[in-house]
């Protein structure tokens, strides 16, 4: 029987592949964040187009990327068997899915009136944030490329690339951004289309580094990437589709359960909007680092079930758990105590600052369900199991958290509850991070114990 590793030993190496994706996602979110400080303190408008152009934006992109991230399960399913010689043509098939995936992408941020009638914004925020589609799309091959990489390095435990690509989009994309919504050296203003000129180049400029970076590394050799290229593979390409399919619709019932409030709370106005935003924000940026932990929990559970290693599987799932929780517990700690600065940084309206300091209570509150979902719908990838999870996902963040949502915003609770306003959404995502992490949790459990039982 093969020697189990200590939990010590298991937070080590979560820890160890977790801190460079972590870096790399917080480095992204920082392009987001002062993409949202620099939109509003160029106009409270612009900074609405932006909060809604961008949520529609990740939305699509998520989906997509989570189709995409059927790359991962499977290259480590691979690495834990040592099947070396499949690694190179399952990446192949993901760069040709990601390239056929970019079509129906781009067509949706040109044609995004499905969107755009969920919200009553007025006509100025809407032609800013359509100005703002039309540009960014033209970055989302690249998008989708870079992320299949994403994957698959992940799948190998090569996430300190992932770290230096994202720095340095991040060096490039603020001053860039910054230049073209202000109208600074040499350019025309652009106002909040400008982030989506600057998203679009970085996108370009991570593919391209991502490129460079396995054609130079001798490291990727074995896998024979780019010298043995295979046509699109049918068979390779379903399977892809058949993991990928349910993990891109949870991403997107998980993603637009928030982004989506931006357009229906437009009706409410510019600064709830903006107020919104902030605290989206911030709550995506305190997501990262579960994250983070997710996919090295994924990475690490995935190579355990390809070498027939159920009992080690289960052990890197709970560690994963326990790491996610009391760390996401501290930051949300950490944030609220240092709220009001925070709001301070983000924008100079002081009404939008006010509402969004009363919106942090509800993030600090959900962290830790938040923390066991993430992790435990991240462990039940790396079994291969995705379709339970998507219908999870879809009850508690589409069916609790939008819709219920939706209800105590604007209806309220009858006698008992009036509407709520914008904060009836946070109140629901509180109500429907706490679901999730119960259901996710038995089904992980009892996953686990099921290839735990099994022989080795």
């Amino acid at each position: 029987m093969k020697p189990q590793p200590h939990a010590q030993s298991l937070s080590h190496r979560i820890v160890e592949l977790a801190w460079p994706v972590l870096i790399a996602q917080l480095s992204s979110m920082t392009q987001m964040v002062s993409d949202t400080v620099l939109a509003g303190r160029y106009g409270t408008e612009d900074l609405a187009a932006v909060a809604v152009a961008s949520g529609i934006y990740i939305s699509i992109v998520m989906l997509m990327v989570g189709i995409l991230q059927a790359v991962a399960p499977t290259v480590a399913h691979h690495v834990g068997a040592g099947r070396t010689n499949e690694i190179g043509p399952s990446v192949q098939q993901g760069f040709w899915l990601a390239l056929a995936l970019t079509v129906p992408a781009v067509l949706f941020m040109r044609q995004p009136d499905w969107l755009m009638q969920l919200s009553d914004m007025s006509p100025a925020v809407e032609n800013r944030a359509r100005d703002y589609l039309t540009t960014v799309a033209w970055g989302l091959p690249a998008v989708l490329l870079y992320r299949t990489f994403y994957a698959f390095t992940n799948a190998l435990g090569r996430t300190r690339v992932l770290m230096f690509i994202s720095l340095a989009a991040t060096a490039v994309h603020i001053p860039l951004s910054w230049a073209l919504i202000n109208g600074k050296l040499g350019f025309a203003p652009l106002g909040g289309t400008g982030c989506a000129v600057s998203s679009a180049c970085i996108a370009w400029l991570a593919f391209f580094a991502a490129l460079l970076h396995v054609s130079r590394t001798p490291a990727y050799a074995p896998y024979h990437l780019f010298s043995r290229w295979q046509p699109p593979h049918f068979k390779t390409l379903a399977e892809l589709l058949r993991l990928g399919l349910p993990m891109g619709f949870s991403s997107f019932v998980e993603i637009t359960a928030f982004t989506l409030i931006a357009l229906l709370v437009a009706r409410l106005g510019a600064g709830v909007v903006a107020g919104h935003r902030i605290v989206g924000n911030l709550s995506a940026l305190i997501y990262m680092l579960p994250l983070a932990l997710a996919i090295a929990t994924l990475v690490l559970v995935g190579q355990a079930v390809g070498g027939r290693d159920g009992l080690g599987a289960r052990r890197a799932a709970k560690v994963g758990i326990v790491l996610a929780t009391g760390l996401s517990t501290l930051v949300s700690i950490v944030m609220w105590f240092a709220r009001d600065p925070v709001m301070a940084a983000y924008t100079a309206d002081p009404a939008v600052r006010e509402l969004a300091s009363s919106l942090v209570i509800y993030i600090c509150l959900y962290q830790f369900f938040d923390a066991i979902q993430t992790v435990a719908a991240h462990a039940l990838r790396g079994y291969k199991i995705t379709v339970g999870p998507m219908l999870i996902h879809t009850l508690c963040f589409w069916g609790i958290g939008l819709g219920g949502g939706y209800r105590l915003a604007f209806s309220g609770m009858g006698a008992l509850l009036p509407p709520q306003g914008v904060a009836g959404f946070w109140q629901a995502a509180v109500l429907s991070n706490m679901a999730a992490a119960a259901l996710f949790g038995g089904y992980l459990h009892l996953a686990s114990k099921k290839h735990a039982a099994r022989p080795a």
